[in-house]
């Protein structure tokens, strides 16, 4: 079976700090990870192609990253970062589009989740730059945290002809075991057609060093239900993931999570939902209007 990797992140410490990695448990992380060093993991995984996703709220990086894309016989697409509350978002954008491999940007992300205001997406001056995301034909990917979830909702309602991609699940605390009110704010999340969810992220929001698949399976069954197979899309969230899991691991735990969908499902979690949303090998473009919530 085709498999897409919708979530993945790389980095050159020698070209540009990555602040974050100074956070508790992350020394790990502290090196550079080249898309060579994904490419043999990933495709003894059976990948067949792949969606790298900015780390830092910085504008020199989705250049780069779009430059490793054009490189790249892996990476199909490149979700990368602008600055929303900006006047000129929408010639940023057309800016970010024409330059050497322009073609691969397929979405925008924020890092919101280091946003101390919970209603940082409903602020008029980011709905404007949502507005401008959802103009030039991309995508906007969530990474939020569980009490973030309701201020995107509203503005996913807010902008419907945009497509709003939820990474992790939203973060749930997997570790503690607990799923309220995560769960309800997800599930009034996915009530909006505009809005479809990664299966990625879980295994560092567990105990990193003692998880099961089965401390997975409530989180993975609650937006398999909530989204539907059509509206969710396996994603790796390589190298982050290696705090607590192989590649091969992560890969493993989504093919235990999505064995009791029907084979369709299954295809569509695997490779048939990431090629929609983000346009991938020839896949048509898809309007919010045109997906179905809970095939």
């Amino acid at each position: 079976m085709s498999i897409v990797d919708s979530h993945h992140h790389l980095w050159d410490l020698a070209v540009r700090d990555q602040e974050w990695l100074d956070g508790p448990g992350l020394a790990p992380l502290r090196r550079s990870f080249a898309a060579k060093d994904l490419e043999a993991e990933a495709r003894a995984s059976g990948v067949t192609a792949t969606v790298l996703v900015e780390t830092v709220n910085a504008a020199e990086e989705t250049p780069e990253l779009l430059v490793l894309a054009a490189d790249s016989e892996l990476i199909a697409a490149v979700v990368g970062w602008t600055d929303l509350t900006a006047p000129g978002v929408a010639e940023e954008l057309d800016r970010l589009r024409s330059l050497p491999g322009g073609a691969f940007l397929r979405g925008i992300r924020h890092q919101v989740q280091r946003e101390p205001d919970p209603d940082w997406l409903t602020r008029p001056e980011v709905l404007r730059g949502l507005r401008a995301v959802a103009a030039a034909g991309l995508v906007y990917d969530l990474v939020v945290l569980p009490h973030q979830v309701p201020a995107a909702t509203r503005a996913a309602a807010a902008v419907p002809d945009l497509t709003f991609v939820l990474d992790h699940l939203g973060k749930p605390p997997i570790a503690s075991g607990a799923r309220e009110p995560w769960a309800g704010r997800v599930r009034e999340l996915a009530g909006l057609p505009n809005t479809v969810c990664k299966l990625s992220g879980m295994v560092t929001e567990a105990d990193r060093a003692s998880w099961t698949v089965d401390d997975l399976r409530p989180y993975a069954g609650t937006v398999l239900d909530a989204f539907g197979p059509r509206r969710v899309m396996f994603g790796s969230d390589w190298p982050v993931s290696t705090l607590a899991a192989s590649y091969a691991e992560v890969v493993a735990s989504a093919r235990e999570l999505s064995a009791e969908l029907d084979p369709a499902g299954r295809a569509e979690v695997w490779a048939g939902t990431a090629r929609r949303v983000y346009r991938l090998g020839g896949a048509p473009a898809e309007g919010p209007s045109a997906r179905s919530g809970h095939c």
